[in-house]
């Protein structure tokens, strides 16, 4: 269940709200007049979520190697060609 916090509340309870709203809940959303901005994650699940994204552009990596999708070059050149791109 997703938990929903508004920034007056942040605001006037502090760290107390979100463990509070963190107790029942994955995340935290935190509504600033009316509009989810920002969302809060235990650190446990930022750090999936985080493998999770490592994962895939590793899967996306050797995907492009298996399609020639790559450039080898030396460490000179590369560097010239991604600052003159």
């Amino acid at each position: 269940m997703i938990k929903i916090l508004t920034a007056n509340e942040l605001k006037q309870k502090g760290a107390k709200a979100l463990k509070n709203a963190t107790n029942n809940s994955s995340e935290v959303i935190i509504t600033v007049r009316g509009k989810s901005e920002y969302v809060v994650l235990p650190i446990s699940l930022y750090n999936r979520l985080r493998e999770y994204e490592l994962e895939i552009a590793l899967i996306e990596s050797k995907k492009d190697i298996e399609n020639g999708k790559f450039v080898e070059e030396s460490v000179e050149d590369h560097i010239k060609r991604i600052t003159s791109e």
